[in-house]
Parts: structure tokens; C-alpha cells; sequence
């Protein structure tokens, strides 16, 4: 009678098996283990992943087959209802909270739960696509990389003269030798230097502090010249500063129909400034017609965007105003143009698209567009990324793509920036990557050998160098440098999956480790040198004061992008890169002009 009784209250607040998954919630939030809260998540959406996963062609892209062989049992079982399902499969890849769930023991018998064993396996294939150790037969993506690559023969002619020009032994073990042999003497040199304690000191829990950097003091001189420059420099409209750079490079040139005949409207140049003006202000074809006086309607405007307009296109007229940019004598007073800085900012896109993502440091949903900005103050490359993506994945495609005749050779970058895998392949492609590092402190530094010691930067160091594992895939991580180099494979397609940690795939390693060698030496190079942590903030200012720029150009629709057309949302970018670029020059042509006024000669 009480037992009937019991069952009366439990059904009526939802079952007993209701009751048991509150219970386990509410006991995952006392513990560090989340996984018993996934079920309510997935349930939902049981049968699109296991449509999903039966249309697609999974495979191990190495020996070990254990996800895949638990992934086949899982869908064989998909249709079972019953709670438990016999313990067939070897399961030694699971962890243990993951462990603790799946496997049970009933009247003395193992055996998987089947709610979490699908969960688990999921989960876990997820990883493997993520980190390669899985792929996805005629996948871009999810592909197996490898298949992309050079093949070793291809790559064997290509490494002595490769090595030599970027100044590096041709085999491993010269090579190991060579790097041990830098890490060894930065170390010694930064020990000496950083004994006085002006660079850095230790506190008494052991942890560095960095000597906090002066702000320079502006000269009265710099104020005035700045104060004669606004004086002198002339007003302009966008639309005034766009005609003008027409009329020097006519990078119009560069639009048309995709079919490559000759447009069918009269007055081409007038359309195709009209479009980059309203869609590189974010003001849109409605408003853009409202403002030409008639000249051009708001139909007009998105079919010439539609028909004429491409990513490509646009990026061969930005890269004509850049390369004019770049023969003027001003901006090489500016910087060198070997040295470039990257960093994303935030635009508002609308929530219900592929590419929106809620960015966390900045509230809002949206996309980032990633700039690659010339210590000549100009962008040189741009991508469009979603705010969940690691910036440092993109960091080196900017380089790769760009094109014009600014061909930076150091990169400086904030904390997103940089990881152990994009210091790795940079220091390979011979770019020498310069990131500003929030928590530094939080960074491995590696001993070049365990009965290396120093006498005042040793509680830096928490680890030995695996020299081992650097030296046995040397022919391997060359192999993936030369076929970036080659055009076969972009460098963030081989990030993805680099960044993320594997246990079966030793390459993923041996980038990791080459990584933290080529950071440790930066790193002590970036403590015991204020000029150079003054140099980091200065070039990375100028991004971010490009940022605020573009704050002033893509005034429409408060900054807003209203299309949720990934295509079109990258060309928004592009245009936006186009206008801001035509405005630099048009800036650089005037200053070059009144450059003798300011300095008394006329």
C-alpha cells in the first residue's frame, strides 16, 4: 500500500526517472564534473545527430580506431530503449568522470549506460574532428590534412635551400642543436642582465614583476606640428576622396560582370563609386540613392553589387591604393612596412545567422574582423571571423594572402594572438611573431637542459625541453612549412587543428614543443628589454587606433551589419577596408603636398 502510494507521488511530479535526472543535476553542481547535465541538451536533438552522423563518411586518420569502432556500436544501437546495453567495446580512451558514468555494474555485470555512452561518443568524436585525429571523406574542413600536403619526395629537393635562406641547419640534429644553442645563450645573456633588478624582479612568493613602463611625455613641438597639419589639411567628402583616388588609379578597372564582358550601363565608374560608398559607410542602397540626387537608384546600387562586386575584385582595388600609398616618401617616415600588427574588433551582426556569436568580453552578438594593419598606418588584409574563434588561428593567413608591395616580415599581436603552435610555424615560415602577453607569467618557460640553473630567473622556468620529440618529426613540421609556402594548405586550416590538444597525434606535439622554445626565448628577450615591450605597445596601439578609424568610416546603421549573408558580410568588410584605405591616401597625397609649407620652405 505505501509503495503504491509513493509511486502516485512520484508520477505525479513526472516519474521517478524525472526525479533521478534532477538529482544528478543538482549533484554535478556540487562537484567539477558537468557531464551529468548534458543530457536534457542533447535529447532534444537525439535524431538530427544520428541522421547527421550516418550521412556523413567518418574516419580514423590514425591506427587507433577505438572512437570509431564505439561510434559503429552506438548507432547499431541506436533503436534500443532499455536503460543499459551490454559491455562489447573497449573503452580505455574514456576519462574517468566520463568513466564513472557510462559504466556500470548491475546483479555483478559491466555495463554502458546507453543515455551517456551516446553522449560520451559524440563528444569524443567531436574532439577527434577537432584535433584531426578523425575526418570527414570530402569534408574542406574536417578533410585529413595530410592529404593536403607535399609529399616527402616533393619536399626533400625544397629543404637545403629553403633552410638556407632562412638561415637554419638543412637536417634535425643540427638543427635541435641550433635552437638549443640559442635558447642556452638568451637564457645566460638575460640572467646577467635582469641580476641588477631594473628589468624584473622577484617577489617573495617567487613570482616576476615587470618594471611598469614610463609614459613618454609629448613634446610641445609635436602638439604644434599636429595643431599645423589640421589647419592646413583641406575638407573633403567620401565621395570627393573617392573620385579623386578614381582619378589617379581608376581601381574601378577591377569591376564588372563575373562572365568578364563589359558592363551593359553607361557611366560605370559613377555606379561603382556610388556602391563602394554606400556599402563601405554601412549606409545600404536605400539610403545611398536617397542621398545621390537622383543619380543612381537603390535597385541599381544592390545589383551592382550582386552582379559586379566580389571579394576578390574588391581586394585588387584595395591593393592598387595601398601599393600607390606605399610610393610616397611620408609613410616610410611613418614606419618600415616590415613590421605589421593584427587584432579583431567587434561588429554587430544579428543573432539568428550562422556567423553570429555572443563575444563574452563585449556583450552582444556579432563577428570579428580580424585587420592586419602596416606600421605605415594602413591595412593590409582582413578577415572575417566569429567571436568564439582563437584570433591567433588567422594570424598568419594576413601575411599569406597579402599580396601588395608592403611585405611585413614581424608580426606583433596581442594575448589572442599567439600560441605555442603560431610561434612555432612562424618561427619556421621566418616570421618573427611579437605578441603583447596579458598573462606572460602564465606561459611555460622551458630549460634548454635539466642541469641548466640561473642564478636570478630559475623560478621562471618549469620545465626540460623535449629535444627528442623536435628532432624526430623535424621532417614532418618541414613537410607542413612547405606546403604553406607552397600554396597548398593555409596556415589556419593546420592551426585548427594544432591548437588542440591530442594525445595521438605526435606532430600536434612536436609543434607545441618547438612553440614553447621559440616563446620561452621571446619571452625572456620581452622581460629584460624595455624597448622592445615599449616598440610591442606602440605598434599595437596603431590597430587599435585603426579600429577607432573605422569607428568614423562605417557610420550607417550605427555599425550595424544588417545582412545575413556570410558572402555579403565579408564584402562589407572589404568595401569598408576600401574606403578607409582611398581616405589614407587622399590624407597622404595632401600632407605630402603642404609638406614644404610646414617646414618653412615655401
Amino acid at each position: 500500500m505505501l509503495g503504491h502510494k509513493v509511486q502516485s507521488i512520484l508520477d505525479e511530479r513526472g516519474g521517478w526517472e524525472l526525479l533521478l535526472h534532477k538529482y544528478e543535476e543538482i549533484a554535478a553542481y556540487n562537484t567539477n564534473n558537468h557531464l551529468p547535465l548534458l543530457w536534457r541538451f542533447y535529447s532534444a536533438h537525439r535524431k538530427t545527430l544520428f541522421s547527421l552522423v550516418r550521412s556523413l563518411s567518418i574516419l580514423s586518420t590514425s591506427a587507433d580506431e577505438s572512437v570509431i569502432d564505439a561510434l559503429k556500436f552506438v548507432l547499431d544501437n541506436e533503436q534500443k530503449r532499455g536503460k543499459y546495453l551490454p559491455f562489447e567495446i573497449p573503452l580505455d580512451f574514456l576519462s574517468h568522470n566520463w568513466r564513472t558514468l557510462v559504466i556500470k555494474e548491475v546483479e555483478g555485470t559491466k555495463v554502458l549506460v546507453r543515455q551517456q555512452l551516446e553522449i560520451c561518443i559524440l563528444s569524443y568524436l567531436a574532439t577527434e574532428l577537432k584535433t584531426g585525429d578523425a575526418c570527414v571523406v570530402g569534408s574542406e574542413s574536417y578533410a585529413d590534412f595530410r592529404e593536403q600536403l607535399l609529399t616527402l619526395s616533393e619536399c626533400e629537393p625544397m629543404i637545403e635551400s629553403y633552410c638556407h635562406q632562412l638561415g637554419f641547419p638543412s637536417n634535425p640534429e643540427d638543427f635541435v642543436e641550433y635552437l638549443r644553442s640559442c635558447l642556452t645563450q638568451v637564457a645566460i645573456e638575460v640572467d646577467k642582465i635582469c641580476a641588477d633588478g631594473k628589468q624584473i624582479t622577484i617577489n617573495q612568493d617567487g613570482e616576476p614583476v615587470l618594471k611598469r613602463l614610463a609614459s613618454p611625455d609629448i613634446p610641445k613641438e609635436v602638439e604644434q606640428l599636429e595643431e599645423k597639419i589640421r589647419s592646413l589639411m583641406p575638407e573633403r567628402s567620401v565621395l570627393d576622396i573617392l573620385c579623386n583616388v578614381e582619378h589617379w588609379l581608376n581601381w574601378t578597372r577591377h569591376f564588372g560582370p563575373v562572365s568578364g564582358s563589359e558592363p551593359k550601363f553607361h557611366s560605370c565608374a559613377q555606379r561603382y563609386i556610388f556602391t563602394t560608398f554606400g556599402y563601405g559607410c554601412n549606409l545600404g542602397p536605400n539610403q545611398t540613392a536617397r542621398h545621390s540626387r537622383g543619380v543612381v537608384t537603390s535597385h541599381m546600387i544592390s545589383y551592382t553589387n550582386r552582379r559586379h562586386f566580389s571579394t576578390s575584385k574588391i581586394e585588387a582595388a584595395i591593393r592598387d591604393i595601398i601599393n600607390a600609398f606605399n610610393r610616397f616618401s611620408l609613410p616610410s617616415i611613418w614606419g618600415t612596412g616590415k613590421k605589421a600588427a593584427a587584432d579583431g574588433s567587434k561588429f554587430e551582426i544579428y543573432e539568428n545567422n550562422l556567423h553570429s556569436e555572443y563575444h563574452i568580453r563585449y556583450g552582444g552578438y556579432g563577428g570579428i574582423a580580424y585587420h592586419h594593419v602596416s606600421d605605415k598606418y594602413i591595412a593590409l588584409f582582413t578577415h572575417f571571423i566569429t567571436c568564439g574563434v582563437w584570433e591567433a588561428v588567422y594570424i598568419l593567413d594576413g601575411l599569406l594572402k597579402n599580396l601588395s608591395d608592403i611585405q611585413p616580415d614581424t608580426l606583433y599581436a596581442d594575448t589572442q594572438g599567439q600560441s605555442a603552435p603560431v610561434f612555432a610555424i612562424s618561427y619556421l615560415l621566418g616570421i618573427k611573431l611579437m605578441p603583447r602577453i596579458r598573462n606572460w607569467k602564465d606561459c611555460i618557460f622551458l630549460r634548454p637542459s635539466a642541469d641548466a640553473t640561473y642564478k636570478y630567473i630559475d623560478p621562471l622556468f618549469k620545465g626540460v625541453v623535449n629535444w627528442n620529440l623536435i628532432k624526430t618529426h623535424w621532417h614532418d613540421m618541414m613537410r607542413v612549412v612547405l606546403s604553406i609556402k607552397a600554396g597548398k594548405v593555409m596556415p589556419s586550416t593546420l592551426l585548427r587543428k594544432l591548437g588542440s590538444y591530442s594525445k595521438k597525434n605526435r606532430l600536434t606535439l612536436a609543434f607545441q614543443e618547438l612553440g614553447k622554445v621559440v616563446r620561452t626565448m621571446f619571452l625572456l628577450e620581452y622581460i629584460s628589454n624595455v624597448r622592445m615591450r615599449q616598440e610591442i605597445n606602440a605598434i599595437t596601439n596603431i590597430v587599435e587606433k585603426y579600429h577607432h578609424f573605422l569607428d568614423w568610416v562605417f557610420f550607417g546603421k550605427d555599425g550595424a551589419i544588417t545582412e545575413n549573408d556570410p558572402i555579403e558580410q565579408e564584402k562589407r568588410f572589404k568595401y569598408l577596408d576600401l574606403v578607409a584605405s582611398a581616405v589614407i591616401l587622399q590624407n597622404t597625397v595632401d600632407m605630402s603636398r603642404f609638406d614644404s609649407d610646414i617646414n618653412g620652405t615655401r
